[in-house]
């Protein structure tokens, strides 16, 4: 396979998970305002938190109200990380391997993008945020399905689970770290009734609220920590995202190494992680520390993403930023 068309899959399915994300993260912020009435303004604030460009939205915007959030997170198409942004970058690397990806595939991507840019969406946006943001969630499932079931499951097929699965795995440590560090603003309100909403709200930003009550009573921090990362079953665990995505990547080099990719050798960096995820526990990361866990497994998958881009796409990544890069 061309290397240009591996970074094409890979980076095509990257980019609808992380337009999902986003419209999922907004579509639990709504629920939550319905339990938690924004009084002091910060609740829409943590939603710029999760992707890490506060300081482009600072340039741009003067408050975190919610108009400028959905505005900046949905429709802005000078930041990278928008909604309509990342279907953007999808639809061209779509249309750069038609030829690969079934026509199924590119009709819903091609659609999917026309029909968030036109003007009506802004204005649907805005006036039944709930009805928007869940027609943009169902329509990415509905892509992952057509990938799933009108694609062979070669090499093309494994280059956009690795992408689908890494991209899943850095917004679940994401979602987890903001909720730990940033979003409770007062000590005294741990373990009571807001508390639980906000856990309850993170649990749902993952669609993991109904699995984890199936297995757990109480929702405890220490326990839902637990379940996003370490989770063997559950599909968005950042455990279960490493290991699919691990399994794909050893399917692509099928037992060859590549002596050329010396440190940035994509399996073993990729293999050493599900490895630590596996004989880890909550326990340990409670000893570390939550939010200095997080970070570093933020570091180890764009290092993960570097070395795959280094081994399959001959991309040499320099530290500068591009349109390819979070």
């Amino acid at each position: 396979m061309l290397s240009r068309v591996a970074n094409s899959i890979y980076w095509m399915c990257r980019y609808v998970e992380r337009a999902e994300n986003v419209a999922r993260f907004i579509s639990v912020n709504l629920n939550l305002l319905l339990d938690m009435p924004d009084e002091m303004g910060r609740q829409w604030e943590p939603l710029v938190m999760i992707t890490g460009d506060q300081e482009f939205f600072d340039d741009k915007y003067d408050a975190y109200s919610k108009e400028a959030v959905i505005s900046f997170l949905t429709f802005d198409r000078f930041y990278l990380n928008s909604i309509v942004s990342c279907l953007g970058m999808a639809r061209e690397n779509a249309r750069s391997i038609r030829e690969i990806i079934s026509s199924e595939m590119w009709e819903h991507i091609n659609t999917f993008y026309l029909e968030l840019k036109d003007e009506s969406a802004v204005k649907m946006a805005m006036e039944d945020p709930h009805r928007f943001y869940k027609i943009i969630q169902m329509r990415s499932h509905l892509f992952t399905g057509l990938l799933d079931s009108t694609m062979s499951h070669g090499e093309a097929w494994n280059f956009a689970r690795v992408g689908m699965m890494l991209e899943r795995a850095d917004k679940t440590s994401r979602i987890l770290d903001v909720k730990y560090f940033m979003l409770l603003p007062q000590l005294e309100l741990v373990n009571t009734p807001v508390d639980n909403i906000q856990w309850t709200a993170v649990l749902k930003s993952a669609s993991a609220f109904e699995m984890f009550r199936k297995e757990h009573h109480l929702i405890t921090p220490q326990v839902v920590a637990s379940f996003l990362i370490f989770d063997k079953n559950f599909p968005r665990s950042i455990r279960h995202c490493i290991n699919k995505a691990l399994i794909s990547l050893q399917r692509i080099m099928n037992g060859t190494q590549n002596e050329k990719s010396g440190r940035y050798n994509a399996e073993k960096q990729l293999g050493r992680l599900a490895s630590d995820l596996e004989y880890n526990d909550i326990d340990d990361v409670m000893e570390e520390g939550m939010h200095e866990y997080l970070d570093r497994l933020q570091i180890r998958i764009n290092e993960i993403d570097k070395s795959v881009g280094t081994t399959f796409f001959n991309t040499k990544h320099l530290f500068e930023t591009t349109n390819q890069e979070q």
